[in-house]
């Protein structure tokens, strides 16, 4: 089963929990037992599994990433200039698995799947397969 979802971002840097999105998915599947590989076709933007308890994780993660890999860099050759959000999306990651177990996804206590903006605002697309 594939699914596609679309989302909007609002920001250049932005994290948006999706982990309600792909449970809710799962359950309308009826899938049990598997694994979801979450998607994401992007080359400014990913997937990524972290806290979700404090809000603070991902203001500091974008401000580290943006310490990392400023937006302007004078040696930068991409005519786009976003270099810094096709850094940041390759070291994230494009994609994400997770077990399914009876029915939910198998995370941590403290953890959400999030969609990463790195060039936005901009209307997106993710993917979510679900392997049984």
């Amino acid at each position: 089963m594939l699914r596609k979802f679309t989302i909007h971002t609002s920001k250049r840097d932005e994290f948006i929990e999706v982990t309600a999105q792909v449970q809710k998915f799962i359950t309308d599947s009826g899938i049990r037992e598997g694994a979801a590989v979450i998607y994401c076709p992007h080359t400014t933007a990913g997937i990524t599994i972290n806290e979700n308890a404090d809000p603070d994780v991902k203001t500091d993660m974008i401000r580290r990433f943006d310490e990392f890999f400023p937006w302007e860099h004078k040696q930068d050759l991409h005519m786009e200039g976003n270099t810094a959000a096709h850094m940041k999306a390759s070291t994230v990651g494009s994609s994400q698995h997770v077990i399914i177990t009876e029915g939910e996804l198998l995370l941590g206590t403290w953890q959400g799947i999030y969609f990463c903006e790195f060039d936005g605002p901009r209307t997106r697309t993710f993917n979510v397969k679900i392997l049984n």
